[in-house]
């Protein structure tokens, strides 16, 4: 890559590090410093994020008590989102968090512990573990809460359960609810299988594919308007984001979770994260995740990484084994290139050809289905089909998909 860019917004702790913008604690690898550029490298117009558009929904929060579910992605300039409103003398009560915490730092699926913001003062409440969906008295003296995440459009990512929640909580106790929409990086795919309703979990709530291709805005106007959120009479607003179509590829200015530090992961995510239901490693615990895979087992590859314990990985699968395997890429421009045409099938293919141990390279848990939202993909791989026979599989579920999607789109496809 040919640039390093420091985050814009630096991650930020619940106690003691301060909302405002510290000293990075790690790097974001991207290689486009303006964080917008069109699908052929073409220059494009900046992206301006909901949040960035004080004069759209500043009118709307006067006079309200304001709660919002945010953490270092949720940046406006050089501060976060809680400063900003606070410097813009809006009454901010409450900061909720969703998965890997208020400062983005959390092993995925760990619990985080709420507190208090040193700087601000404010309560900070993580909805995460035992507390995904906020409680009644959690929302008792909150008039407005405000969801400002950076998403990356893939189903099993979970900032987008956080959000159906929150709908879901704030419908239930007649709280207006303000989404402001940021980009998706993976806007102008829709791919992958869809989800099976009996494999619902926190990393698959709705039937969706792997890949779906909306905003946060989008998505949330969706899930209201097919009734898939259980509360009636949801008060939702979206602040749009400027300057953005679903053709804009849009780079991230700051890692939305700490296993993905680059664009390249984040292209490689969606078809990579089957693989930690399987045997087989990522690269947490490396300077890579998601941009390689790899098992001690798979000695015929030349490639190879070790896992070790890092800020984010603390235990990562495979800690300090050797692993072999294949790194896909390691610069943004090469990953969109192996991903832009939708969810890849064939590294996971390729692993299990040349796994010794067939009958154990699935894990036990059923993991790898609630992944992929079904267990006919695990089934048709033991099988031996072929990646284009298991394309065709799902593609009535995604043509069904695609037709409930285009009802709720904001910006061009």
């Amino acid at each position: 890559m040919k640039k390093i860019l420091i985050f814009a917004a630096a991650l930020m702790s619940i106690a003691p590090m301060a909302c405002k913008a510290q000293k990075p604690q790690y790097e974001y690898k991207g290689d486009n410093a303006s964080g917008v550029n069109s699908p052929g490298g073409r220059p494009a117009l900046v992206v301006q994020t909901g949040a960035e558009r004080f004069s759209a929904y500043l009118p709307l929060l006067k006079g309200k008590r304001v709660a919002v579910l945010v953490n270092q992605t949720s940046a406006v300039g050089a501060e976060l989102l809680p400063d900003a409103l606070l410097r813009q003398g809006v009454k901010v009560v409450t900061i909720f968090s969703p998965e890997h915490g208020f400062r983005g730092n959390a092993d995925a699926g760990a619990h985080v512990k709420s507190g208090v913001d040193t700087r601000t003062g404010l309560t900070v409440i993580s909805l995460y573990g035992d507390n995904k969906k906020p409680k009644p008295e959690q929302l008792k003296d909150i008039d407005v809460v405000i969801y400002d995440l950076q998403d990356v459009g893939v189903r099993f990512y979970t900032y987008i359960s956080s959000l159906e929640y929150l709908l879901e909580a704030c419908g239930e106790q007649q709280k207006e609810v303000i989404v402001l929409d940021r980009p998706n990086p993976l806007g102008n795919i829709v791919d992958g299988p869809v989800l099976q309703s009996k494999f619902r979990s926190f990393v698959g709530m709705q039937s969706i594919p792997i890949i779906y291709g909306m905003t946060p805005g989008e998505y949330a106007k969706m899930l209201i308007g097919e009734g898939w959120v259980k509360a009636k009479n949801v008060r939702l607003t979206v602040i749009p984001c400027a300057n953005y179509t679903h053709k804009t590829l849009y780079r991230l200015p700051v890692a939305p979770s700490p296993n993905l530090k680059n664009m390249a992961a984040i292209y490689l995510y969606p078809s990579l994260c089957l693989f930690e239901g399987t045997q087989v490693s990522v690269g947490r615990g490396t300077d890579a995740p998601f941009q390689q895979y790899g098992h001690p087992a798979l000695k015929n590859y030349t490639y190879s990484f070790v896992p070790k314990s890092v800020e984010g990985a603390s235990n990562p699968p495979l800690k300090g084994q050797t692993c072999y395997g294949e790194l896909l890429a390691s610069d943004a421009n090469s990953a969109y290139r192996l991903t832009e045409s939708g969810f890849q099938l064939k590294w996971l293919l390729k692993a299990y050809q040349n796994y010794p141990d067939k009958a154990n390279f699935f894990n036990s848990n059923n993991f790898f289905s609630k992944l992929a939202g079904t267990d006919q993909l695990q089934e048709q791989i033991k099988k031996g089909m072929s990646e284009e026979a298991i394309r065709k599989s799902w593609q009535a579920d995604l043509d069904k998909f695609r037709s409930i999607r285009a009802k709720y789109l904001l910006y061009e496809s």
